[in-house]
């Protein structure tokens, strides 16, 4: 595992221009609801474009599938939508007022790939043959405690495939991401990156297929985390 200041990735002025006006209107009504919380709108849309940069500097290319774990009032995947317009993006969360409005604002949208809002809990959601493993990229922006997010996320990240989560800047990835706890859900810690001096994000790639156990029943993964 590595820890990088920067790395070979569209620059933020790029970044901003594949956001569309479209989905800027979207944010702000979401925002005006109070699904995205107290930060500033337009410094959430710049970390959200942290997550377009990191997988782009580690794939070399957009990807294929994405699922957003939690995607609340719709960042980052709103944002993952905008600039992976071809891509399959799914955007799940549990809160049903949410997920509704980003179901109704989405009604419409037809982009060269597809999109779809999930309703759920992600440890019961995982267990979905429609959803296990089927994804290349999984994002988390704040879905709870790192073993919580490992747990989930790759119960719908395929072998092979990157979990790409928002970090603390100056976290420590070494404890916060045990080699020991993470080979449990078949996944490898890979680089932690530093977006545009203020984010940082790690990288976890999926080795080996998730074993049947998880993830846990719904509320264990935060109750008794692996690590």
């Amino acid at each position: 595992m590595s820890d990088i200041e920067s790395a070979n990735g569209p620059a933020l002025p790029e970044l901003r221009q594949r956001v569309s006006k479209r989905v800027e209107e979207v944010l702000r009504r979401s925002a005006t609801l109070g699904f995205l919380g107290g930060m500033d709108l337009d410094e959430q849309i710049d970390h959200a474009l942290g997550f377009v940069f990191t997988v782009e500097a580690s794939l070399g290319r957009t990807p294929s599938s994405v699922l957003d774990l939690g995607s609340g009032g719709g960042v980052p995947g709103l944002i993952l939508l905008s600039c992976w317009p071809e891509s399959r993006i799914a955007l799940m969360d549990a809160n049903e007022r949410r997920t509704e409005f980003l179901s109704v604002e989405l009604a419409e949208w037809s982009p060269g790939g597809s999109v779809e809002v999930i309703r759920g809990r992600a440890e019961e959601l995982g267990r979905d043959s429609r959803l296990r493993e089927r994804f290349e990229l999984v994002t988390s922006r704040s879905f709870g405690l790192p073993a919580v997010a490992a747990e989930c996320g790759a119960s719908f990240l395929s072998v092979g495939g990157l979990l790409v989560v928002s970090e603390p800047p100056e976290a420590d990835s070494t404890t916060r991401w045990p080699v020991d706890g993470l080979v449990q859900l078949g996944l490898e810690p890979s680089v932690r990156l530093r977006y545009d001096g203020r984010v940082g994000f790690q990288t976890l790639t999926k080795v080996e297929a998730l074993a049947d156990r998880y993830p846990r029943r719904v509320g264990i993964p935060a109750k008794r985390p692996l690590f």
